[in-house]
């Protein structure tokens, strides 16, 4: 099972890890006051999540006041250009800026940032620092809905990690903004709404990362995706993205920080909502084509809608519109993947490009309107 497409970590970076420690070791002497005198561990990549921003763990140690000062830290970087990056492109300040406003605006547990480069010159990209935060996540790989810590909690534990991780998002969507102060965060575009706007955004990343090599299903589900498009839609929100558990550290089934704004954008709250319910969606997909019985109550579409409502007021429509729209969206993200094993030599281009959708039968059967009626028998 080690060995299969679902469960097999990508590689996620070309950078020697030694030459980085060393530029960092220099450019945080450049940061720090005269005499700090610091000292950083080997980089290490966190496991188990993950493969689009470059992330990397160390402890900085410095002297300040006249002591020995230690700091379990983060650096997220730019992905190497070589690397064949899952994105087009990355906006590290904007990470940053959106990290920030939601730290300034809200209680949730957003990472406590310390520094921020947008210079290439010390690493050859941007990147900044953030403190590392306690804590961990249900794992991709091996995916939580086949081993891990997930699986041996009792049901009040795992519905106790829901019900505070959809509390996360309702918090997000409840920042109160301006326009003005939110305009980073929009898509370009000629479309009248967020949502359009949106949806021509990935069109044009899926165009992007299947570099000319079409997969016939997701071309489908575009075409749904339009037949379909919402009359209306609700208020715009603050959108983190990658609204999903594998995104958040726990302790005792409580959130310690919320990770990965890479995503971020302005949209509608089902975004989120249904981010969140596809996600796992998947995994449970993948543990139950393994025979395995995965956890089936967890994150069902009535249940994340019912205690979304309860704290914001705010009913979730169209979620049968936006659960489509998550798996096309994590299908186009999957495609593009698909293109960086074969350029790394991990995995041979299949003759069917559907199958670099590794929830192919997922979107067909919401393709063919059987997907919600499975869904609620479970």
């Amino acid at each position: 099972m080690a060995d299969s497409d679902e469960v097999t970590r990508p590689q996620t970076s070309t950078r020697d890890l030694a030459t980085v420690h060393d530029q960092l070791l220099v450019w945080l002497a450049g940061r720090l006051p005269e005499g700090a005198e610091p000292e950083i561990s080997e980089l290490r990549a966190p496991s188990g999540n993950g493969m689009s921003s470059e992330t990397l763990l160390f402890d900085a140690t410095w002297t300040a006041d006249g002591e020995r000062r230690t700091e379990r830290c983060v650096v997220r970087m730019r992905p190497a250009m070589d690397a064949k990056p899952v994105f087009p492109s990355y906006d590290m300040d904007k990470q940053f800026a959106v990290m920030t406003l939601v730290a300034e605006r809200c209680s949730i547990p957003v990472p406590a940032l310390l520094w921020n480069e947008p210079d290439e010159g010390p690493l050859g990209a941007p990147f900044f620092v953030m403190r590392r935060a306690e804590g961990a996540a249900p794992p991709d790989v091996m995916p939580y809905t086949i081993d891990g810590w997930m699986l041996a909690a009792t049901p009040e534990q795992r519905r106790r990690l829901q019900e505070e991780s959809v509390a996360v998002v309702a918090a997000i969507h409840g920042i109160e903004t301006t326009p003005e102060e939110i305009a980073f965060l929009q898509y370009d575009g000629a479309g009248e709404t967020a949502l359009r706007r949106h949806l021509d955004d990935l069109r044009a990343f899926y165009e992007w990362g299947i570099e000319g090599q079409r997969v016939p299903l997701l071309d489908r589900a575009f075409e749904w995706l339009e037949d379909n498009f919402p009359a209306e839609v609700g208020p715009d929100v603050i959108s983190w993205g990658d609204a999903r558990i594998g995104n958040i550290l726990y302790v005792d089934f409580t959130p310690t920080a919320v990770l990965d704004w890479e995503m971020a954008a302005v949209g509608p709250r089902e975004l989120d909502l249904a981010w969140m319910i596809f996600i796992h969606a998947f995994f449970q997909d993948i543990a139950t084509r393994y025979g395995l019985p995965g956890l089936p109550d967890f994150m069902r579409t009535e249940d994340v809608c019912a205690q979304y409502e309860k704290l914001t007021g705010h009913t979730p429509r169209d979620m049968r519109y936006f659960e489509m729209y998550a798996a096309v969206r994590h299908g186009a993200v999957m495609a593009r993947i698909a293109h960086r094993q074969w350029h790394f030599g991990e995995r041979e281009q299949p003759a069917d490009l559907d199958e670099t959708v590794l929830h192919r039968g997922l979107i067909e059967a919401m393709l063919a309107g059987t997907y919600w009626e499975r869904a609620q028998e479970n």
